[in-house]
């Protein structure tokens, strides 16, 4: 997963791996459901709570918004 994040603006561009409310596909060839959530989880969830994001298309949001409702990657998502 590649991702630009500016650390002085707390801005992140996620393309296609995170969108507010949703994922990414993972129906595409080389597409791996697991490895896309981890990716998120690992490597973007640690930048903070405060970062804002650019997804490939769609509103932007947070990671912090994301971390609270986001159905696929949030608090409630394996409830």
């Amino acid at each position: 997963m590649w991702f630009f994040f500016s650390k002085n603006r707390r801005l992140a561009i996620v393309g296609d791996v995170l969108f507010k409310g949703s994922i990414g596909r993972t129906d595409f060839p080389r597409g791996d459901y697991q490895t896309l959530i981890d990716s998120i989880q690992q490597k973007l969830w640690p930048l903070g709570d405060d970062v804002a994001f650019i997804p490939g298309h769609g509103p932007m949001s947070t990671f912090g918004e994301e971390m609270q409702t986001n159905p696929y990657v949030g608090k409630n998502a394996y409830a």
